[in-house]
């Protein structure tokens, strides 16, 4: 093998290792204490996977294996960084950050979320991110307010902690 295959291998191996970065949302990152847990947990397990590529031998494995943990430390290294630990909401009156909201839709569905910080959103477990556009509606509203999101009116049946 010439040098000059070598070399340009090594380069493809590195090119192809390098991740873009995670977006960070320019919005405030308001966590809940079970928010702040999964980013620190993150941060550990992206940790841990770096610290286990950085003992491989072979320099592009090496490089391969680190990517994904690289970006990963990045990223939850910022979001602690940047986290603000919000309080449980001292009163269901008015939706807040941290409530857990039901609501009617007006083509009869009835729906419930928790809303929560960026990373511990997932609406397929019933958490929205409060810079989605369903919480910026909700959001300092009270039960029995309707809001309007975009052609679509949202009813609010209750609001707990």
């Amino acid at each position: 093998m010439s040098v000059a295959f070598a070399k340009e291998e090594s380069a493809e191996a590195a090119s192809e290792t390098i991740l873009p970065a995670r977006p960070i949302s320019d919005r405030i990152n308001l966590v809940t204490e079970a928010g702040l847990r999964m980013l620190h947990g993150e941060l550990a397990r992206a940790r841990q996977a770096l610290e286990a590529a950085s003992v491989l031998e072979d320099v592009n494995e090496r490089r391969r294996q680190s990517a994904v943990p690289v970006r990963d430390v990045t990223y939850y290294a910022e979001r602690v960084r940047t986290a603000q630990l919000m309080p449980a909401p001292a009163s269901n009156d008015v939706v807040a950050f941290g409530h857990t909201v039901t609501f009617a839709r007006d083509d009869g569905r009835t729906q419930t979320f928790r809303i929560v910080g960026k990373d511990e959103a997932n609406p397929a477990q019933a958490s929205i991110s409060h810079g989605s556009p369903v919480a910026i509606a909700l959001i300092g509203k009270s039960v029995g307010d309707v809001v309007q999101l975009g052609q679509r009116e949202l009813e609010i049946l209750s609001i707990s902690s």
